[in-house]
């Protein structure tokens, strides 16, 4: 039986010409050794399988070569390429660190450095993944990497850079090795398939290429893998089946059915998907990379960075078309939060079957992909058409309403209705809607207990079968019942106490400002101070439902709130303790005989 040689050392670059993806590396070691700069070290760093080692074979040959080429190649005539090429060279040591790390092994290592080439002129020593040496192995070999003989050359090569300690690396030129290209591992694919007669699909090997992920030893593994799997014609489907790589097509296919709101037909593949064997994490960042292959098709410049085949590209030309901008940024940005959330979530697959079912929403509106988060929640803009219907004031937002954060504050015409229930309420004509940023989380407002209150007030008293406008024009009947401002007061009193008596925990934060200074009135506007822009806010919040327990109370249509900043400056001052505690006195006189039952005292 003839042996095999697997392909990675068959067909193992030998010059620096066969070297694949690495041009600017093997250009600079050649001109190097053409001009007699060579460094006493080098320092090969960069992924597995890129050729780290093999150029480090390639530049130890090459420098003790006695008929160098005119391209600054081996002869591999010459007596010295002859031992190379047998494995027989003693100017070549190689060492593997992983498993000689220790400052014994590096010891030996130094004291052969003194010994000159018996025949060459220098003696090169390769330390493979040498960031496995430990730290006082590599303070033993700082003193001999720095000032070696002048037949030493040392070659270092590792894919973790990182791991090894500043002083080496600063006594070494480094290369850093890049993954190669898909293009470059599918032609020298190629090549390889052409050499041992085999007939392989040219999409066949653009899927080795990509699913070696820019190592060429590993595209080689995979390539004698597929080969015995399918002999000498090897084909697109053949190496799917054998790597189990979920095919092109299922994501052309699922992308079909997302633009096309086909959710019972997308579950259902996806289904398919994993009654064959596949991952469904594999599939949602398959299906993510699809859609970034369609969003760089879309432009001409971009297609250049699609590694796929000239069949594949043909198809991502064809479907980009078909799917807008829009659909494929908001479909990356649920594909990416999937990706995220996988592995935390407990059922695995209901993720990726939600996400598949708001990617089907995206075109039809099912879904609001305005959704923007922000540090303050979310920022709403809602439109109200005109002679549209109020039904409830905590009804959920049309679908015509531009979603982008929660409504704080939503001023729009209340409603003034009979004390019996009704069917349906009056049509509204079109108002105002402003929309004012919280001032604090959502979480820490109380606004449904205050809002509470003021409705239980309204239900106390009879009411007219009329809409009031925050301008304070009335569109049903009019009532101009003249107030004196003792009425008024009384009235103010009356809703404060309301609204602390009855509202839960905070409330008294909303009425501290009411409560503090009276309302100014000049005819029936009420022009009311706050100290600052979260007082306004607060107050801002129930100025509608304070609007109709006051027109009500006072049977005067035109009554309107004002609400304003206080710009004086000399009313602001901080408060002293025992200030502070007399505050304290006058809501709860109890304090005081607490605080001499204690004999407490301000700190």
């Amino acid at each position: 039986m003839e042996n095999f040689v697997v392909s990675a050392r068959k067909y193992r670059p030998a010059t620096f010409d066969t070297v694949v993806g690495q041009q600017s590396i093997t250009n600079t070691l050649k001109n190097a050794i053409k001009t007699g700069h060579l460094a006493q070290a080098f320092l090969f760093c960069g992924p597995r399988g890129v050729g780290k080692t093999t150029c480090a074979r390639i530049l130890a040959k090459t420098i003790n070569c006695f008929n160098r080429t005119a391209s600054i190649e081996a002869c591999d005539e010459c007596e010295s390429c002859k031992s190379f090429n047998e494995g027989q060279s003693l100017n070549v040591y190689e060492l593997d660190a992983a498993s000689n790390n220790l400052v014994d092994d590096i010891r030996s290592l130094v004291d052969q450095v003194r010994f000159a080439p018996q025949l060459g002129s220098h003696k090169v020593y390769i330390i493979d993944e040498v960031h496995m040496l430990s730290n006082a192995a590599f303070n033993a070999f700082l003193k001999t990497l720095e000032e070696p003989p002048k037949h030493a050359i040392f070659i270092l090569a590792t894919t973790e850079k990182h791991k090894i300690i500043p002083t080496i690396l600063s006594r070494c030129q480094i290369f850093d090795f890049n993954r190669i290209q898909v293009e470059d591992i599918a032609h020298h694919l190629g090549g390889i398939a052409e050499k041992e007669q085999i007939k392989a699909e040219e999409g066949a090997l653009h899927i080795i290429a990509q699913k070696a992920d820019g190592a060429l030893r590993d595209a080689l593994s995979m390539f004698d893998q597929i080969v015995s799997f399918s002999g000498d014609n090897m084909t697109y489907e053949h190496v799917i089946e054998n790597l189990n790589i979920l095919d092109y097509d299922y994501y052309f296919k699922v992308t079909e059915m997302l633009l096309a709101n086909q959710i019972p037909d997308v579950l259902m593949v996806y289904n398919e998907i994993l009654n064959k064997g596949f991952d469904g994490h594999n599939f949602i960042v398959g299906l993510a990379e699809h859609m970034r292959n369609l969003l760089v098709s879309k432009d001409p410049i971009t297609v250049q960075l699609l590694e796929v085949g000239a069949s594949i590209k043909e198809k991502y030309l064809a479907q980009s078309k078909a799917a807008d901008g829009h659909f494929l940024m908001q479909g990356l940005q649920l594909a990416n939060q999937a990706d995220l959330q996988y592995k935390a979530a407990k059922n695995q697959r209901l993720l990726i079957e939600i996400c598949l079912m708001q990617l089907c929403s995206i075109t039809n509106g099912g879904l609001d992909t305005t959704v923007q988060k922000k540090n303050d929640g979310f920022k709403v803009a809602a439109n109200i058409k005109p002679s549209q219907s109020v039904k409830n004031e905590s009804a959920a937002p049309s679908s015509s309403t531009e979603l982008s954060r929660p409504a704080v504050q939503v001023e729009k015409t209340p409603e003034i209705v009979d004390s019996a229930p009704k069917s349906a309420p009056d049509k509204v004509e079109a108002t105002d809607i402003i929309v004012n940023k919280p001032s604090a989380p959502l979480g820490k407002r109380r606004i449904p207990s205050v809002s509470a209150s003021l409705g239980q007030m309204l239900n106390d008293v009879p009411k007219a079968k009329e809409v009031i406008t925050e301008e304070g024009k009335a569109a049903g009947p009019k009532l101009t019942a003249e107030f004196s401002d003792e009425t008024f007061n009384a009235v103010w009193k009356e809703l404060m106490d309301k609204i602390e008596v009855e509202g839960k925990e905070g409330s008294s934060l909303v009425t501290s400002a009411m409560r503090e200074r009276m309302p100014k009135r000049e005819g029936n506007t009420l022009h009311m101070l706050v100290d600052n822009k979260s007082q306004e806010e607060e107050v801002m919040i129930f100025r509608p439902d304070m609007h109709e327990v006051l027109r009500q109370r006072l049977k005067n249509t035109e009554v309107t709130i004002a609400v304003s900043i206080n710009r004086d400056l000399s009313e602001r001052k901080a408060y002293t303790d025992a200030e502070k505690f007399q505050k304290m006195i006058d809501r709860n006189p109890n304090l005081l005989s607490l605080k001499q039952k204690l004999d407490l005292d301000f700190i």
